[in-house]
C-alpha cells in the first residue's frame, strides 16, 4: 500500500506521456541520509522538494541493514566528515528527534584491550577524545568491568564511552518522513534515475517508473544521496569517473537462555583494517546479536548472509565473550557498504560531501557508510548550507 503523498510516478503523470515537473531540488535516494537531507531542505519554505526511491519503500538497503548504532564519533581523524558530522548527528538525534518520540536508547558501550598494546591504544584513543574531539569517554580498569558486566572477559582495560546508543532505524525514517510531508515534499517511490544532465541553470533527471515508462523532470539542484549507487549516478554527469567498491558485513543473532549485557561491546580496533570488528550490540528489546563482519563482494544486491567468516567470526567474539559457542550463533541479516577504495587500500577514506565543480547544483554524498545512520542529520544540515549560505 502506498501512503498519502508517497508516489509512484505512474500515479503522478498520465501514462505513456513524457512529463516536465519544475521542482527546486531533486534528492536521489531515499535511505536515512537522503530522507534527512530532503526534510531539511524542505524547511526552506522557497524550496519545492522531490524525493526519489527506486524500490517500493524507503530504506531498503544500507539503512535497513546495519547495527542501529548511535555512534560517538570515536574512530575517525579530528579534522574528518565523519567525525564532524557523527558528533553533530548524535547531538540531534539526542535532542530533536528523542523528543519527538524517536525510539532509541542510549545505553553506551566498551572498547575491550585484552592485551598491553591494546591498552595503549585506546589510552591514545581516550586521549583525542577528551582533548580534541571532546566527546566524553572514560577509562575502566579489568576488575571493575568484571563487576559491571560478567559475561565479558576483560584482560587489560576498557574505554568506556557513555554517548553511544542504540536507536530504530525504522523509527528514525518515519520522523524524518513526517518533517518532510508536513512541509510539502514530494516522495515519488518505485522511480529509478537513468539520465542526468546539466541543460545550462538546469538538470533533466530522467526517471523510468514502476510500469517501465520514462519522465523527465526539470530541476534547478540535484542531490546524489543513492548510497550503493552513487557512483552510477555521479557518473552520469561528470567526466571523473568514481568505481564502486563492496563491503559486506554479516550478522548473527545469538541465544542462550539467561545471557544479559546491558551495553555494546567491541573489541579493540586492528589497525589499517577496514572494519571496527564483529562485535556485540543489543537491540532495544535487549536481544544480543554480533556483527557485521567484512566480506568483500562483487555485487551491490549480494545480500545473501554468507557464513565464510564464522570461524573468524567465532574466535573474535570468544576473545571478549566465552559465554559464545558456534551453535548459539544463528545467521540472521547482512548489510553492504559503499566504499570508494578497495580491500588492499588501507588508508582512511572520509565521506565525500560537495558541490562539483563545473556543476552548479550538483551535491554529490559518495562513499556514505558507516556512521552514515548517526551522522544523516548533521550532513543534511552541511548540504542545507551548501545550497543556501551564497
Amino acid at each position: 500500500m502506498i501512503s498519502p503523498g508517497i508516489r509512484s510516478f505512474s500515479r503522478c503523470f498520465s501514462v505513456g506521456a513524457v512529463s516536465h515537473a519544475d521542482y527546486s531540488h531533486v534528492v536521489i535516494g531515499g535511505g536515512v541520509v537522503g530522507l534527512a537531507i530532503a526534510a531539511e531542505l524542505s524547511k526552506v519554505s522557497s524550496n519545492k522538494v522531490i524525493l526519489l526511491e527506486k524500490h517500493l519503500s524507503l530504506g531498503q538497503e544500507t539503512t535497513s541493514r546495519n547495527s542501529e548504532v548511535i555512534h560517538a564519533g570515536l574512530y575517525y581523524p579530528p579534522n574528518s566528515l565523519k567525525a564532524k558530522f557523527c558528533i553533530e548527528g548524535k547531538a540531534l538525534l539526542y535532542s530533536d528527534a528523542a523528543k519527538a518520540g524517536v525510539e532509541m536508547r542510549q545505553c553506551g558501550k566498551w572498547i575491550v584491550a585484552q592485551t598491553e598494546q591494546e591498552t595503549e591504544y585506546l589510552t591514545k584513543m581516550h586521549e583525542i577524545a577528551t582533548k580534541i574531539l571532546g566527546v566524553p569517554v572514560q577509562m575502566i580498569s579489568a576488575s571493575e568491568a568484571q563487576t559491571l558486566e560478567p559475561e565479558i572477559k576483560v584482560g587489560q582495560a576498557v574505554l568506556s564511552s557513555p554517548t553511544t546508543g542504540i536507536i530504530s532505524a525504522h523509527s528514525f525514517m518515519d520522523y524524518l518522513e513526517s518533517i518532510f510531508q508536513t512541509n510539502n515534499g514530494e516522495i515519488a517511490i518505485g522511480s529509478q534515475v537513468t539520465g542526468l544532465t546539466k541543460n545550462g541553470e538546469t538538470f533533466t533527471v530522467v526517471v523510468s517508473d514502476i510500469s517501465g515508462e520514462e519522465v523527465e523532470i526539470e530541476t534547478e539542484n540535484v542531490v546524489n544521496s543513492a548510497g550503493l549507487y552513487a557512483s552510477d549516478i555521479s557518473n552520469m554527469l561528470l567526466e571523473r569517473k568514481v568505481n564502486s567498491f563492496y563491503a559486506k558485513g554479516n550478522y548473527f543473532s545469538f541465544s542462550r537462555p539467561g545471557t544479559k549485557v546491558g551495553r555494546l561491546i567491541y573489541p579493540c580496533p586492528t589497525k589499517n583494517v577496514a572494519s571496527l570488528g564483529t562485535h556485540l550490540t543489543i537491540d532495544l528489546g535487549g536481544q544480543i546479536k554480533f556483527g557485521p563482519d567484512i566480506e568483500w563482494v562483487d555485487s551491490a544486491s549480494d545480500f545473501e548472509v554468507s557464513l565464510k567468516n564464522l570461524d573468524a567470526a567465532y574466535h573474535a567474539i570468544k576473545r571478549y565473550f566465552p559465554a559464545v559457542t558456534k551453535e548459539s550463533l544463528t545467521p540472521s541479516y547482512s548489510g553492504i557498504r559503499p566504499k570508494l577504495t578497495d580491500q588492499y587500500e588501507t588508508a582512511f577514506q572520509d565521506f565525500v560531501i560537495q558541490e562539483e565543480e563545473g556543476f552548479k547544483g550538483f551535491v554529490n554524498c559518495l562513499g556514505i557508510e558507516s556512521p552514515g545512520l548517526t551522522s544523516a542529520m548533521g550532513i543534511a544540515k552541511y548540504v542545507r548550507e551548501i545550497y543556501h549560505s551564497k
